[in-house]
């Protein structure tokens, strides 16, 4: 076999010519059994095509892997029965009508030789999984951990494990056995090694000792075993130890069926005795290894690093290669090289003739174009045949028309690549710039143009354009680039001074290419930007990251081209900082991910708004929710919730004083009950983008409050205002009288100026349905100035609501209301929690508003001490919580709080609370699960005993703010269809029958 690999090394026509012998298995078609929108994801995040470019030309792809989604196990084993194109299935592990496990079984017992593949994205919900079935059919589990190259890694290694042994003998493919028992690290590993195959191949192109060498690189890349024994890791040694090019493995795992700390270390001492010079690097969460390892002459990496998976990129750094498309004559000779698709429809005009002919009678342009997952034109290339056409020329022309016809399909729908030399600013551009993912929110932005334009929702409202507005992205490469370029990636991991962190990012250079890049966007757009963050992991299903990055507002106005470039520039490096936030950290530590899999793009976007003398501001910002956790007749929790204010969104996500109402019953108003709820309850003010040359310069947001008064002058406030009339003490809709102005939105939703609530009515179902669960969207809306201009409803960022997993009923009537410590019939959560014995308390008697911010240090404080002591704690306060407003509540960050596996909010004697649906701090309430009362003991909703807490000893006090701890354990109960809970001060044996358990929530 030897023979093999150094003649395939000296004959390079040899080996490109045989490469059509290579992975005679390969994942044509894929039954993806799942959501809408994770089959859009998949496809669409990350752009398949990049992704896979690097391993395009090394494979004589026959058809690129297709995507076929199917809702349920039953529709899944219906198609894989009746279409035997399919040889893969990935499914959720909880599909709506049978688990993973059973639909493996029923695949096997079909006898369909198709491998199932779990694609999880919770790990708790794994080990459950794995207890409950502990012997199944299914061929791997995999873990979503953010990194949407999970599904290359997928495809890839049941291609590897299928291929390996007929690769190998056929021409020497090099092999990499990587030994990992925990789902999460493999995971995480095989997307990066796969990865580094790819990327790493491009530097190395240059780098060949010759053309053979390279070829060698390009057209064998290496295959990745995986094993989770020793057992099965010294069989793949001794079966391709002649190929074995390197070893990543555990030092912890199974042999013999138990837990060996020696698995590793004699693994690979059996590895030097067969294949002296192969790489090997030992993996450890236990740093005792470290010695042992050093010295055996093998690598040693720690688990726990914060720079794990840059350690061992580090490490894989200088292995693998890969290149463009390369056009040749028929003798082989090299003519051009093309980067992307662009470069391929530029030299398609200038090669000789004789080239395009070489390439299309062996489909080289549709095998690259599929690499690159361009599969529509990829399918409109392959069919066509030489013989088609009258001559070499015609069939030239016909291949750049089809990628020119192709190019404006994706320009008009599709995300395009921004080119500085042709852009020009349009209404419906959605550009990427750079390599990598979109990033989570970016990436939703592009499923609801899909959506958009597959419901025709956009023209759906006469005089009402819905869309999403002009966006940039800026992809994670760029991000990667950057902190290369820089090195600040090991520093900003571990730094702990937001302010250094910043001061060096703003200190450090964007790329070259990238400023010149902004410039030539900044020459063709005047309007004013945000700028946002889209990090990997933001906006995900089970882990939104909600408010966890920054957005900055540029007024974009200044005559000087270069003035507005630096500002930008400044904003963009802020968002990048933000990434490595002690807020963003802390928030990570509470997931399941890790600082160092976080990339961050940044999204420019045209704010939605018409300009008012010197201030830039929309009619209506707002935030609606398809599930309303605290529906109040007629309205129920799936006709939605939706919080809306006059100016920019920030006084929604910050939960400041806005209006909430139900979409189908918009004139239902709870929160303006009366003359005095309006006036407590209804805006004072409100944010806009200062576009005065005053304003401070681009170091710090743009934005400010303005007050009622502003808008009125401005004109705004007639849409959404009424008058309040002290002399009668009512209030009338609109403003034709004298009297105090209040924000009602009464020429919304009373007399219909603007379609709000239909519009968003119709949004949140289709929302819905592609996302397959409850969503929520942000939007704003401008009101036209001119007659005959149409409305403009800008969809400005659409993620998955995360709600309650448990779905069990829990019965709240049997218990003794002497032992009750809080009550609420407004209720976040539903389960049972056990083990919390600590809760700290902010003392109802003693809290004064004025000393809000003091009362948020203290909480922080003990919430800090506790996370410290592993020890969950109930947290009990006076207002609302994350209130941006300190006079509504206690103006907490969520890492303030995040270790309160329940907190309750109660209200003041003299202002009811409610919720803040509109909050990011809200949300994060729900992403991590946490228990969620609101009580208002004044207003007959809901109890909290204040005078048995100020009756306990506690354990320490720092002003109001008071942290007890009991030998028993307190009991939270929680009915989440009731929408209802207690806390109790003791466990009571009259629960006994209620399901217990000790996790945050099921």
């Amino acid at each position: 076999m030897a023979q093999v690999k150094r003649s395939a090394e000296l004959d390079a026509q040899r080996l490109f010519e045989g490469f059509e012998e290579l992975m005679p298995f390969r994942v044509h078609d894929i039954l993806l059994v799942s959501s809408l929108y994770d089959s859009f994801i998949l496809r669409e995040d990350g752009r398949l095509n990049e992704l896979l470019i690097g391993e395009s030309l090394e494979l004589d792809l026959q058809q690129i892997p297709g995507i076929t989604h199917v809702s349920s196990g039953a529709e899944a084993l219906a198609r894989a029965r009746s279409e035997p194109r399919f040889n893969l299935i990935i499914a959720n592990l909880q599909l709506s009508d049978m688990d993973a496990a059973e639909l493996a079984r029923q695949v096997k017992a079909a006898g369909l030789n198709v491998p199932v593949v779990v694609l999880s994205y919770d790990y708790r919900e794994i080990k459950n999984f794995r207890a409950r079935n502990p012997h199944t059919d299914i061929e791997r589990i995999f873990l979503w951990q953010g990194n949407v190259r999970i599904l290359i890694a997928i495809v890839k290694y049941i291609e590897d494990k299928r291929n390996v042994r007929h690769d190998t003998e056929v021409m020497g493919v090099p092999v990499i056995l990587v030994v990992e028992d925990n789902i999460r690290y493999y995971s995480a590993f095989l997307p990066l090694i796969y990865t580094e195959l790819i990327t790493q191949s491009r530097g190395l192109i240059g780098e060949g000792l010759n053309m053979a060498h390279k070829l060698v690189r390009m057209r064998a890349r290496p295959k990745i075993l995986l094993s989770t024994t020793y057992e099965d890791a010294v069989a793949k040694v001794l079966t391709y130890q002649d190929y074995l090019l390197g070893v990543v493995s555990d030092i912890e795992f199974p042999r013999e069926g138990v837990l060996s700390p020696d698995s590793g270390f004699d693994l690979a001492h059996m590895v030097r005795s067969v294949v002296a010079d192969a790489p090997i690097v030992l993996q450890s969460s236990r740093t005792q290894f470290m010695p042992r390892a050093q010295a055996e002459g093998v690598s040693f990496l720690r688990k726990r690093s914060p720079t794990l998976l840059l350690d061992l990129r580090r490490y894989l750094i200088e292995q693998f290669s890969f290149g463009d498309f390369v056009f040749r004559l028929p003798d082989h000779t090299e003519v051009a090289r093309a980067k992307d698709l662009k470069a391929l429809e530029r030299l398609l005009h200038e090669v000789p003739v004789e080239s395009v002919l070489f390439h299309s009678e062996r489909n080289h342009f549709s095998r690259w174009l599929r690499a690159r997952t361009e599969f529509a034109l990829a399918l409109r290339l392959r069919p066509r045949k030489v013989s088609d056409f009258a001559d070499g020329e015609a069939l030239r022309r016909d291949i750049i028309e089809s990628i020119a016809e192709y190019r404006a399909e994706q320009s008009g729908l599709l995300i395009g690549d921004f080119q500085a030399e042709t852009f020009k600013a349009s209404e419906g551009s959605f550009l990427r710039l750079g390599g990598g993912s979109l990033g989570g929110k970016a990436r939703g932005l592009a499923f609801v143009r899909h959506l958009l334009h597959k419901n025709g929702v956009g023209s759906q409202f006469a005089g009402v354009r819905i869309a999403v507005p002009p966006t940039m992205v800026l992809a994670t490469g760029i991000f990667d680039e950057f902190l290369g370029e820089n090195d600040l990636a090991d520093f900003a991991i571990r730094c702990n001074d937001d302010a250094e962190i910043v001061e060096r990012f703003l200190r450090a250079t964007l790329p070259a290419q990238l400023t010149m890049e902004l410039l030539a966007y900044l020459e063709q757009v005047r309007y004013p930007l945000a700028v946002r963050s889209s990090s990997l992991l933001e906006d995900s299903q089970y882990q939104p990251f909600t408010g966890v990055y920054q957005t900055f507002m540029l007024p974009n106005q200044d005559e000087d081209v270069g003035v507005r470039l630096e500002q930008l520039m400044d904003a963009i490096k802020r968002v990048y900082a933000s990434t490595f936030s002690q807020h963003a950290k802390a928030y990570i530590r509470a997931t399941p991910y890790r600082l160092e899999e976080e990339k961050m793009a940044v999204i420019l976007q045209r704010v939605v708004g018409s300009t008012h003398a010197t201030r830039f501001y929309p009619d209506v910002s707002g935030v609606l929710r398809s599930w309303n956790f605290y529906p109040i007749a007629p309205s129920t929790s799936e006709d939605g919730i939706a919080t809306v204010a006059l100016g920019l969104g920030r006084a929604v996500v910050d939960g400041g004083k806005c209006l909430m109402f139900s979409p189908r019953y918009p004139q239902n108003l709870v929160q303006f009950s009366s003359v005095n709820d309006m006036l407590t309850n209804s805006q004072s003010e409100f944010w806009a983008i200062d576009v005065s040359e005053e304003a401070a310069d681009g170091a710090s947001p743009r934005e400010r409050k303005f007050t009622l008064r502003d808008a009125e002058k401005d004109g705004t406030l007639h849409a959404v205002g009424s008058t309040y009339s002290p002399d009668n003490d009512a209030i009338y809709d609109g403003m034709s009288r004298v009297g105090a102005r209040v924000v009602s939105f009464a020429p919304i939703l009373k007399y219909g100026r603007f379609p709000l609530a239909p519009v968003l009515e119709t949004l949140m179902k289709v929302g819905e349905q592609g996302l397959a669960k409850p969503v929520e969207i942000e939007f704003a809306v401008r009101l036209p100035l001119d007659l005959g201009e149409a409305a403009e409803f800008g969809f400005l960022q659409m993620r998955p609501l995360v709600l309650s997993r448990e779905t069990e009923e829990l019965k709240l009537d049997e218990v003794d209301p002497a032992q009750v410590l809080c009550r609420s019939s407004n209720v976040l959560g539903n389960g049972r929690i056990s083990d919390i014995r600590d809760v700290v308390m902010v003392d109802f008697h003693r809290f004064e508003r004025a000393k809000s911010f003091e009362v948020a240090d203290a909480v922080s404080y003990f919430n800090s001490k506790l996370n410290q002591e592993g020890r969950p704690y109930l947290l009990i306060g006076v207002g609302r919580w994350g209130s941006n407003d300190p006079w509504l509540g206690i103006p907490v960050e969520w890492d303030q709080v995040s270790g309160a596996r329940v907190i309750v909010e109660a209200g003041f004697r003299d202002f009811r609370v409610t919720p803040s649906q509109g909050s990011h701090f809200f949300q994060n309430l729900t992403a991590f699960q946490v228990g969620y009362f609101t009580v208002n003991p004044d207003a007959g909703e809901g109890f909290v005993d204040w005078e048995w807490l100020g009756d306990q000893m506690p354990v320490e006090e720092r002003d109001c703010v008071r942290h007890l701890r009991f030998e028993t354990a307190l009991e939270v109960v929680m009915n989440g269809r009731a929408n209802a809970g207690v806390v109790v001060k003791a466990v009571v044996p009259d629960l006994r029958e209620l399901p217990h358990s000790s996790q945050k929530m099921a």
